[in-house]
């Protein structure tokens, strides 16, 4: 089913096809529509020239899957909320450009309030899909898998390949300046 989806977008766009590098043959005229000679993986992405620039087909850049049951879903989950929790409460409280800070962790939801020069981060559990989602006000919104075991495991987005801790070391620093921050060392982000 979704080998025939996909071979109606390509036809739809024929013009695309010429531009597919190995998955076409480069005398290829926009009138045929020429079948990839190997199915695509989803670490493929195709790209078109015209209306659909940068347009990708396979939204997943990762193959890794989390093989969390629920519990240990609910358990991991918990330990790295936890952890940011306490995390950004020794951060916030120690930090005197901020001004009017607030950490709130209630019911799976983690608010970061950083003032309203730098805004809010709000990171919380889905049960449903175990994930982790985050609302960045810098980088915006992310969704994030449990990739690895528990033993050495991570939050990804399997769009970047970041984890969420590579996130948060990257965007927080610019905003905390005088403190020495490291979320590398938080449990889940081997």
């Amino acid at each position: 089913m979704f080998a025939g989806r996909m071979l109606v977008r390509l036809s739809r766009n024929r013009a695309c096809l010429a531009t597919m590098g190995s998955w076409s043959k480069p005398q290829a005229r926009a009138s045929q529509v020429i079948l990839p000679s190997t199915p695509p993986t989803t670490t493929d992405a195709i790209q078109c020239k015209g209306s659909n620039a940068n347009r990708r087909f396979f939204s997943s850049q990762i193959e890794t899957e989390s093989t969390l049951d629920g519990a240990t879903y609910e358990r991991v989950c918990s330990d790295t909320l936890d952890a940011l929790c306490d995390y950004f409460e020794e951060l916030t409280e120690n930090a005197a450009e901020l001004q009017g800070s607030d950490v709130a962790y209630s019911d799976g939801v983690l608010t970061v309030n950083l003032g309203r020069q730098h805004g809010t981060y709000v990171i919380n559990r889905q049960t449903p899909n175990k994930q982790i989602w985050l609302s960045s006000p810098t980088s915006g919104p992310k969704r994030y898998d449990f990739v690895g075991t528990v033993a050495a495991g991570r939050w990804i987005y399997k769009h970047s390949g970041q984890s969420l801790h590579e996130l948060l070391q990257q965007e927080i620093p610019g905003i905390l300046k005088s403190e020495s921050v490291n979320f590398l060392r938080l449990p889940y982000c081997s």
